[in-house]
This record gives structure tokens, C-alpha cells and sequence, in this order.
């Protein structure tokens, strides 16, 4: 356990804060709960700037818990597109119609009651907690386990469970009682704008004075890398049949990589292939463009995705798990990001080989 003592950090960061602090992102401009909230499932391993966008026309289209809960997941994964980790998608949209179930529309309060919703931890209750109802409890995201492992000196890896409970205890320890709300706005902007990852700003830092690893001169060493591992590389074909204006998408399995999301059908093997478009669209030995080689990283996995063309001089009628996608008029449907590259190059440069139909 941390003794009790007074720390330095909260009037420091709340002194600089004043003058450097962020007071103008789009959700602080109404910084309700829901606004907090969904912000902060954006926020969750992406950086404020690739978020204000895919934010503005989200809250434009659900402007309240509500309007998100009766939407079509569908839909909610459109406006999703191209920010990743969809999974924080489909939380919101199931935690917005828990909410409208068991509290009226109302977002809770209780950090408990947050804690049972989907995809909230403990981080991101804290700070909807702080920054929406200007309760005191600490958040620890990238960004503070970055200014912490540095404050702190920290010479182990923060993802180990010994090490995250004593940044924990760190995070809580400095939280001041008062103004806590612009605590947790300043924290997170310090990890952001000068205690970044790589290059980090130390001689305009307002906690230089007090920081283990600039008083080491070993800021670069923090925190400590995660011990290395390596990343396996998997390989798919993407069956692409389209027309001069659609392309044919299979909505994929609520459970595994982008869930619910719209994409090709895939198979690993040609005569998968071969044997996916006689079912389904009733062509037998089809001729096949083979596109340039995609490469896609997730998480846990990179992938080599092989696209295979063919163009049909009209739509077939498929059944109800397919859907022709308009290219010059899109539906408003989630798309996976590598789907998203494919049809904008199919848009730009279509391959020249039409199959006609008999």
C-alpha cells in the first residue's frame, strides 16, 4: 500500500492546465453523460484527432442513449466505419439499450452500475464519473499509465497484473478531492501532447522537477516495452463477384473479427472458391482476376488477403444473408476496414474481365 502523503502532481497539472490544458474538444462543449461516455468508448486506444470526426457525425445521427437504442446495429457500425475494434461498437449499442431498459435513459451515476455494462471498465467508468458528474475516482489509460510509469520510474512492464494494481494505487493516490474533473482532463492531455511514447517533451513538462525518469535521464526507457512476441501472419482469399456498380458482401458472424460487419465471403483455398460461387450464384468454372496481395494488421494477427474478381454483366438474385452494395449509392451498413480499401480501388480501377450470364 502507498502511505499517505500529499502529492505534487495534482496542483502542477492543474497549474498547467489553466493555460495548456484542452478545454475545446467537441465533447466537452456539452459534456453530459452520454456524451462522455460515448467519447470515451472512442477514445479507447485511439487518439483524440482520428476521433473528433467519426465523433461529430455520431453524436449528429444519435444525439442521446434513446436515439442510439433503437437504431439497427447495421446502422451504428456504419457510423463506426473506419475507427476499429468494432467490438466497442456493438457494447455501446447493447449498454445504450440496457440503459434505456433499466434506467429510463438515464446513464448511471453508480460505478457499479456502469461496471455492468458492456464494454466499460474500470477506467472508463472512472472517467465518466469524473468528467460528466465530477465524482472523485481515478482513471489510469494509456496515456496516465505512460505519465506514471515515468513519474514513478517504473521498471516493469505495466500489463502484469502485480504492476497494473500498484499504478492502480498510484492513479488514486494522486486523484485530488477537489476539482477533479479538470484532474482527469489534464492527466490524459499531458500524455497526449507532451509525455507521448516516443519524443517525449520533457523540458516543457509541468512535472519535470519531480520525475524519476528525467531526474534519470532514462525517459525513453518508459514504461517498459511488453516482452516481445511474435505475431502470426494469416492468409485468406476474398471471394469479390460485382458488377459495373455493386459488389456482392456476406455479413459476417456476430462472434470473432469484425462482427456484424458487412464483407467478402473468404475461403483459403481456390476451388473453395470455385464451389462458393456454383452455390450461390450458380456459375460453374468461373474465370478469376486475381488482385494485388492486401495486407491487414489486427491485434493478435496480421493477415495476406488474395482477392479474387468477378465481374458479372448484371445482379443475380441472391438469398437474404447476401447484399448487392451499390457503389455510386452505398447503404448505410458497417464495413470491415480492409473492405473499405478494396471497394474504393474497385471504385477507381475495376478489373476488365466480364463473365456473361446465360
Amino acid at each position: 500500500m502507498i502511505e499517505t502523503s500529499t502529492s505534487p502532481i495534482s496542483s502542477l497539472l492543474l497549474t498547467w492546465f489553466e493555460q495548456y490544458g484542452r478545454k475545446d474538444l467537441p465533447w466537452q462543449q456539452q459534456p453530459t453523460p452520454y456524451h462522455v461516455w460515448v467519447s470515451e468508448i472512442m477514445l479507447q486506444q485511439t487518439q483524440v484527432n482520428t476521433v473528433i470526426p467519426y465523433y461529430q457525425r455520431f453524436i449528429q445521427r444519435f444525439p442521446d442513449v434513446n436515439s442510439l437504442a433503437a437504431a439497427e446495429l447495421d446502422e451504428v457500425l456504419h457510423f463506426w466505419t473506419g475507427l476499429g475494434y468494432y467490438a466497442r461498437a456493438r457494447n455501446l449499442y447493447q449498454a445504450a439499450q440496457q440503459i434505456c431498459q433499466q434506467y429510463q435513459g438515464t446513464v448511471p451515476s453508480e460505478k457499479e452500475q456502469l461496471l455492468a455494462l458492456p464494454g466499460i471498465g474500470r477506467s472508463t467508468a472512472g472517467a465518466i464519473l469524473a468528467l460528466a458528474f465530477g465524482q472523485q475516482h481515478a482513471i489510469l489509460d494509456g496515456n496516465v499509465k505512460r505519465v506514471l510509469c515515468r513519474y514513478h520510474a517504473i521498471n516493469r512492464w505495466a500489463g502484469e497484473t502485480q504492476t497494473e494494481k500498484y499504478l492502480w494505487e498510484l492513479a488514486e493516490f494522486h486523484t485530488p478531492r477537489e476539482r477533479v474533473k479538470d484532474y482527469t482532463q489534464v492527466i490524459m492531455d499531458l500524455g497526449a501532447t507532451l509525455c507521448t511514447r516516443t519524443q517525449p517533451r520533457c523540458p516543457q513538462c509541468p512535472l519535470k522537477i519531480h520525475c524519476q525518469a528525467q531526474q534519470q535521464g532514462q525517459q525513453h526507457c518508459y514504461p517498459v516495452a511488453k516482452p516481445h512476441k511474435t505475431v502470426p501472419t494469416k492468409t485468406m482469399q476474398f471471394i469479390i463477384i460485382h458488377t459495373s456498380h455493386a459488389v456482392l458482401l456476406q455479413q459476417r458472424p456476430a462472434q470473432g473479427i469484425w462482427g456484424n460487419l458487412w464483407s467478402f465471403p473468404e475461403c483459403n483455398e481456390l476451388i473453395e472458391a470455385n464451389e462458393w460461387v456454383a452455390h450461390h450464384v450458380n456459375i460453374q468454372q468461373p474465370q478469376w482476376e486475381i488482385g494485388a496481395l492486401l495486407q491487414h494488421s489486427l491485434t493478435h494477427f496480421h493477415l495476406e488477403i488474395t482477392p479474387l474478381y468477378l465481374k458479372l454483366e448484371k445482379n443475380v438474385k441472391v438469398s437474404d444473408k447476401l447484399l448487392w452494395y451499390d457503389l455510386k449509392h452505398p447503404p448505410a451498413c458497417g464495413l470491415a476496414a480492409p473492405v473499405v480499401r478494396l471497394l474504393a480501388q474497385l471504385r477507381e480501377q475495376p478489373p476488365r474481365v466480364t463473365y456473361e450470364l446465360f
